[in-house]
């Protein structure tokens, strides 16, 4: 099946006859989407306990459930996940703080959303927009991607 003018050719598409790329290298392409997709809720979690606490002074459960939109019962289990990771320390009836790797974590995934929000907006994308899709993209973007974002931001 011919190409339409002017359409892009994807990158799991080989050559313009519309071969498929291999098994191997069409699975490579996605490995850093699902490597994401594993970490993202973490970075989420971790990068608001940080927002918490540098507002607030400490991190509950009750405001972290309010502001992520879920049941109490589900940041606990998120909680205890984070601490094992080493991302958060804990006790019972008492606020949640972040190991110095849960630091770590949350300033880069600050640093990477702020990278992308900067970007979305020197293109133009509206206010809204770029919010929500800086949230999910932080997630997503590649050190070479990110790189060349704060390259370009640099020029402007």
């Amino acid at each position: 099946m011919a190409r339409a003018r002017g359409t892009p050719r994807l990158s799991h598409v080989s050559t313009d006859s519309g071969e498929l790329l291999g098994a191997a290298a069409h699975a490579r392409q996605h490995a850093s989407v699902r490597k994401a997709h594993e970490t993202e809720l973490i970075e989420d979690y971790v990068e608001l306990v940080a927002d918490l606490i540098d507002a607030k002074g400490e991190a509950r459960a009750v405001e972290i459930a309010q502001r992520m939109g879920v049941r109490q019962a589900t940041v606990a289990k998120m909680v205890r996940r984070l601490q094992d990771r080493g991302l958060v320390e804990t006790e019972p009836y008492r606020a949640i703080f972040l190991t110095r790797a849960g630091r770590e974590m949350a300033e880069s995934s600050r640093e990477r959303h702020a990278v992308v929000l900067q970007f979305l907006r020197t293109l133009g994308v509206s206010e809204d927009t770029a919010l929500s899709d800086a949230e999910g993209i932080e997630h997503h973007v590649s050190a070479e991607t990110l790189a060349a974002m704060r390259a370009r931001l640099d020029r402007e």
